[in-house]
């Protein structure tokens, strides 16, 4: 009995031991001139700080410490180096499926189903993107044809959740409004009941993105995996109504409609499973960020009474131009140059993402160090963003950086990637928010309840009582 006890209290030590060990076996840590820094504890690395400090801290910290060009850690139990600054930024962006091609955390290949090669038909991640890329959905001129609906849906989202209220919060509409947004554009769906299905669900696989791999009951990979599941669930009743739609000769008019139509090299189709776990991404995707950015703006917007009136001072140019009724089209989107400026710091003082991991393809050298094939890359808008080197007073929100003829060095603010890299999804973004801040202003004057509200350390920031304002209507 003692004998077991005793075997039972060394079996962390046996374990910690025997980690240690095969750490030390790793042929890249022979590797020589690794970059400076610290991969941390044995499997969890530095994780902890990364995830549950602030992601921006954490990297200053070490840049501090250790170099303010690259350093090496261990984060969400990958090694991993950051490249930081706009050289940096530079060098991942122009490398893309040259030295650098996409990665999941771990967290994110369990919630992906479309990642792992669970089926027996794999579409490449080239051949993936020509699903979405071909149709043109993402491109301005297709965009232009669904601005009017886009339009339509928003002002139908303020009638029912906003107007005649006192006070609302806007984190949750905001994002009740991008998932119908993002449902109708990406599935050709617009059920409400499935919609308020959905945001939960999201909430849920937000928060699991970038968490500890542990999937137990009460974990938040644990809720996560159980929501997109649901969500899984949900989107496999909606391809099996689309296919149903198409054999009756509905014409492919959304991605959902595409990606059901494409196939593998050998003309096989991607299954079930494989179609709802793309569109999931791209569901998210064009959900959670989008919705960060339209609330920090009235966060950011409510703070500054001189902001808002020349923002309201711009919209109200565009809606007294429209007839009664009329929607907005493109060149109503082109007036609103301060509005997006506004939006632009915004993302630079709250990034709605605060970054993204590749994987070394190769061996390859960078600032004087070596980088091991498999080791990932992390790269993340707060090496540059908030250093005053590039932007001057940089917790002030100033619109005016970004005015004709003012410039700022390359790759220091790269909100939507850059280069080869950049987000295929930036106009659908842009005209997405645009049209929400066109409807919230012409409608509403607004005071943020708690101006000081903490804002969430995760990867993605979240105000945690939802953003509470105070509404006051008007009509422009």
């Amino acid at each position: 009995m003692e004998l077991t006890l005793l075997l039972l209290s060394l079996a962390p030590l046996i374990l910690l031991l025997v980690i240690s060990i095969f750490s030390l076996k790793d042929p890249s840590h022979c590797a020589k001139n690794l970059p400076p820094g610290s991969l941390g504890w044995p499997i969890f690395g530095e994780t902890l700080e990364f995830l549950f400090g602030k992601p921006e801290k954490f990297v200053f910290d070490r840049m501090k410490k250790h170099s303010s060009v690259i350093f090496k850690t261990r984060i969400l139990g990958e090694k991993t180096v950051v490249l930081c600054g706009p050289d940096g930024h530079k060098y991942l962006f122009s490398n893309e499926q040259k030295l650098f091609t996409s990665f999941l955390p771990h967290s994110m290949q369990k919630l992906f189903l479309s990642y792992q090669a669970a089926g027996p038909i794999e579409i490449s991640r080239e051949a993936e993107s020509k699903i979405i890329s071909s149709p043109g959905f993402l491109k301005p001129e297709a965009l232009v044809r669904y601005l009017g609906k886009m339009d339509s849906i928003t002002r139908k989202q303020m009638q029912t959740y906003w107007e005649g209220k006192d006070e609302v919060k806007a984190f949750p509409l905001a994002k009740t409004l991008t998932l119908s947004l993002a449902c109708r554009f990406f599935l050709g769906s617009d059920d409400p009941e499935r919609i308020a299905r959905l945001v939960s669900n999201f909430d849920d696989v937000t928060l699991g993105m970038h968490s500890i791999p542990l999937s137990f009951p009460g974990t938040t990979c644990y809720r996560a995996n159980k929501a997109a599941a649901a969500i899984c669930k949900e989107l496999g009743i909606v391809i099996r109504e689309k296919r149903a739609r198409m054999a009756d000769g509905e014409q492919a008019q959304d991605i959902l409609s595409h990606t059901i139509l494409a196939t593998d090299p050998s003309g096989k189709h991607m299954t079930e499973d494989e179609i709802a776990g793309k569109i999931m991404g791209l569901l998210v995707a064009g959900y959670s960020q989008v919705a960060t950015a339209m609330t920090f703006c009235m966060k950011y917007v409510g703070q500054r009474p001189d902001i808002y009136a020349k923002i309201l001072t711009e919209q109200t140019e565009v809606a007294t131009a429209k007839k009664a009724g009329e929607l907005l089209d493109w060149d109503d989107i082109q007036k609103m140059k301060y509005s997006w400026n506004v939006i632009y710091e915004v993302m630079r003082l709250t990034p709605p993402i605060q970054g993204a991991f590749r994987e070394a393809l190769t061996d390859f050298t960078y600032a004087g160090y070596t980088i091991p094939k498999g080791w990932k890359i992390y790269w993340t808008v707060s090496t540059t963003n908030k250093n005053p080197k590039y932007f001057p007073d940089p917790e002030n929100l100033d619109p005016s950086r970004y005015d004709d003829g003012k410039a700022f060095p390359p790759f220091t603010f790269v909100p939507f990637g850059a280069g080869p890299r950049m987000c295929p999804g930036k106009e659908y973004a842009r005209l997405a928010i645009l049209t929400f801040v066109h409807n919230v202003v012409k409608r509403f004057k607004w005071e943020v309840v708690f101006p000081e509200e903490k804002i969430g350390g995760d990867m993605m920031p979240i105000p945690e009582k939802g953003l509470p304002i105070r509404l006051q209507s008007h009509s422009c």
